[in-house]
């Protein structure tokens, strides 16, 4: 047993215990595992790891951050405690030990580290005694913040300050935080906390209140997708700026998720990184299949929608991708539609989509297939089959363009009104007495009429009122005669009957209890509207 210094690479190490002569070569040396040949380095490193910045001018999307600390650093007002929150990805941990190496730079405290000074180069390696990063999911418990409180009382070794970098701060057991409450808030002036979370809200309070809180935001795609295409260039790739535009929208904001995605991308393009090529390994729809879908959407040609489908799904498509995709897809021409061209929320050019689609859909058509979609993403959940649940969404959207919005529904149900009140909106429909019809044996027959056609009765029976019915016909008719179904095949209805005819048209009421059926695409909401002004017996209102 015995105690000896010893000295690696210029820095000081301390060994107990029995002495052994061990030799481990170099820190960085690489041992290939397959042939077991040492020598050289590690021959790839992740992007994520590579491309971690340096200096607060390469943090990239954060510039209220970064100029705050600037003018920090550059002032010399350094707080003793600092709150990074933001979601994951964006630059928190990185700041933390730019700003740890700022402080420390042996011309610091500087916005501008050298990186070759021994604090600057031990920070970068981690190897620092002055910083320490502690992970606050594994140490949550206050016997680690004790341990913590007993070091602060410690000067720094060999830089200006001592910074305990804790990460994912917010998994602290309550009691670790009361017991930090004390020491964040009048430090020893040589400490700097500062703390990362992706979850501000289960941050005490009392916590926030001790720090200078910066929110990190996500990064916007058009800078993600720049500095992909530098990565690209550096390591001599040539990449498409569709599937670079693909990579950062599917980052969502994220950096990190970037470079990894980016990273697998690599790995099967040979050098050459296609959409296409994408599409095929990941399992994408892809927006020329997208607006095929739609397209035959719009023509309600449901055959044709369900062999599209079969063929997306058989290609490897996963049916919640798709869903997603399908969504996406919806919600863009939403936008469009409300005059939206901006390419990072289109996700798309906006010439890419498919005009037809795009001019036969109106924007309560498109809210309507997004809520479908939406709706069956949470369905699919708990369904018997996920397929089953997709086939039926896509054949209501196959008849999505003969979908009544409710909005329109009301608006005809009102010139309905207007049309038969006699130009009195406000008016309430006189009831009229049913009409005699034959009793089955042993039931009561409720006599049923198309809505349309006592809707056409008796716009008929006020024309022949006024006249000119009668000028037609040569004499007066009774209100049930077929002089309704010739003036409609006249075309002297005007706008506001044929838009009411056109909504309602197949819709079948009953003058009973109750609504007898449909025979019509768009029947289902007439019918609805029917009942729910329909009277009782002997009473028929239809609207």
């Amino acid at each position: 047993m015995g105690v000896k210094l010893a000295e690696r690479h210029g820095r000081p190490i301390l060994v107990s215990g029995p002495c052994f002569a061990l030799d481990l070569g170099p820190l960085n040396q690489y041992t290939d595992p397959m042939t077991h040949e040492t020598g050289g380095t590690a021959k790839f490193e992740v992007t994520a790891t590579r491309r971690r910045p340096k200096t607060l001018d390469e943090l990239a999307g954060q510039e209220f951050v970064v100029s705050t600390l600037k003018n920090s650093l550059e002032s010399g007002t350094i707080a003793h405690a600092y709150l990074f929150s933001g979601p994951r990805g964006c630059g928190k941990t990185s700041a933390a030990r730019i700003l740890a190496r700022s402080l420390n730079c042996e011309k610091g405290p500087t916005a501008s580290p050298c990186g070759v000074c021994p604090n600057c180069r031990e920070i970068g390696a981690g190897s620092s005694l002055d910083v320490i990063e502690i992970d606050g999911a594994s140490n949550t418990s206050v016997n680690d913040v004790r341990q913590i409180k007993d070091e602060v009382l410690f000067p720094p070794q060999t830089g200006r300050y001592k910074v305990y970098i804790i990460d994912e701060v917010h998994m602290l057991s309550n009691n670790a935080f009361n017991a930090l409450l004390k020491t964040i808030e009048e430090p020893p002036p040589y400490i700097v906390f500062i703390f990362a979370t992706t979850e501000l809200h289960k941050v005490p309070a009392t916590i926030k209140s001790r720090c200078q809180q910066f929110a990190f935001r996500l990064i916007p795609i058009e800078t993600i997708k720049g500095i992909l295409k530098d990565v690209a260039q550096e390591l001599g790739i040539e990449a498409e700026d569709e599937a670079l535009f693909w990579i950062a929208r599917e980052s969502t904001g994220s950096l990190r998720d970037a470079f990894t995605l980016f990273d697998q991308v690599v790995s099967f393009s040979s050098g050459h990184i296609r959409s296409a090529l994408i599409r095929e390994k990941l399992g994408l729809v892809g927006l020329e299949r997208l607006n095929e879908l739609a397209e035959a959407c719009v023509e309600g040609d449901a055959g044709r929608c369900f062999d599209l489908l079969d063929g997306i799904l058989s290609s490897g498509v996963a049916i919640e991708q798709f869903i997603i995709d399908m969504a996406s897809y919806y919600r863009s021409l939403l936008l469009l539609k409300n005059a939206i061209t901006r390419e990072s929320l289109l996700g798309y050019p906006a010439d890419r989509f498919s005009p037809k689609a795009l001019e036969e859909l109106d924007s309560p058509r498109l809210e309507q297939a997004l809520e479908l979609l939406l709706d069956c993403y949470r369905d699919i959940k708990y369904s018997v089959s996920p397929r089953f649940e997709v086939e039926t969404v896509v054949s209501k959207l196959s008849w999505l363009k003969n979908w009544v919005p409710p909005a329109e529904l009301k608006a005809a149900v009102e010139e309905a009104r207007h049309a038969l009140g006699g130009g009195n909106r406000d008016r309430p429909l006189a009831p009229r007495e049913p009409s005699p019809a034959a009793e089955l044996p042993g039931k009561t027959a409720n006599p049923v009429v198309s809505l349309s056609q006592e809707f056409l009765r008796r716009v008929a029976a006020r024309e022949a009122r006024t006249g000119k019915a009668g000028q037609e016909s040569g004499g007066e008719e009774d209100d049930d005669a077929p002089v309704w179904s010739r003036l409609e095949r006249s075309g002297d209805l005007d706008p506001q009957a044929q838009r009411v005819l056109r909504i309602f048209r197949g819709t079948v009421v009953s003058t009973g209890n109750g609504v007898s059926g449909r025979s019509g695409a768009s029947g289902g909401s007439g019918a609805a509207a029917a009942n729910e002004t329909q009277g009782g017996p002997g009473e028929y209102q239809p609207f």
